[in-house]
């Protein structure tokens, strides 16, 4: 059996933005007649912000933070009780500190269950902040830099940029990839995502679908053109 699963944040929707008006309901009809699930960093309150609780609701079963917080509807299935260790939030706190970007707007370590978002502009930042971390760290590659840095110091931990401005971090192995445990081997994945660059946190999922399919997008609308493109090649 065919099993849908797509990212959220820059996959359904525009970066920390909502959904489209016009794609949800499109994608909301897709899910009445198809078995979706959702895998995303955030937690189920940004999550139902960016889709509405009906979008939310629709889908089989929604992994957030990664997998780590797992919901059907309103049934609470499974929760990560990790917590970053002190160690590790004093080195990211000393990378905050170091960091050439000019700006900081608050909430640089957001705690959801089983990780951490850990950002150096912060999560309080407007569009156009974020705007102007994005430009910075496409010049300077500071998210991939610190990611790197952090996998070296802690080996049992991951971190991976996640979003725009962010960085994932959670135990080694409860990354993404982990919601395979609730799929049977006949299943054929068709998995949707936005990072499945080397670096992103929707690689690891993308690698272990390797008997799937895999469609990396550059954003909803483009997501909406290769949803269209399967629907009408009937595969």
């Amino acid at each position: 059996m065919d099993k849908f699963i797509f990212d959220v944040d820059g996959t359904l929707t525009p970066s920390r933005g909502k959904i489209d008006t016009a794609f949800k309901e499109y994608f909301n009809d897709f899910c009445r007649n198809n078995q979706v699930f959702l895998v995303t960093g955030s937690d189920k309150p940004k999550t139902v912000e960016q889709l509405g609780e009906d979008t939310y609701n629709l889908a089989h079963t929604v992994y957030n933070c990664s997998g780590n917080d797992v919901w059907q509807s309103s049934k609470h299935v499974r929760q990560s009780k990790w917590i970053l260790p002190e160690t590790a939030h004093t080195f990211l706190s000393e990378c905050l500190t170091e960091s050439s970007f000019p700006l900081r707007t608050g909430l640089h370590f957001e705690h959801r269950p089983g990780m951490v978002n850990f950002s150096v502009v912060g999560r309080n930042a407007t569009l156009g902040e974020r705007k102007l971390y994005v430009k910075f760290d496409t010049e300077v590659d500071e998210r991939n830099t610190i990611a790197k840095q952090f996998n070296k110091m802690f080996p049992e931990i991951e971190a991976r940029p996640g979003g725009e401005t962010g960085i994932d971090i959670a135990p080694k192995g409860n990354d993404k990839s982990q919601i395979l445990i609730d799929f049977d081997k006949t299943d054929r994945i068709i998995f949707f995502g936005d990072r499945m660059d080397v670096d992103g946190n929707d690689h690891p999922l993308m690698i272990a679908n390797q008997q799937g399919l895999n469609y990396p997008v550059k954003g909803w609308e483009d997501t909406w053109n290769k949803l269209n493109a399967y629907i009408s090649n009937g595969s």
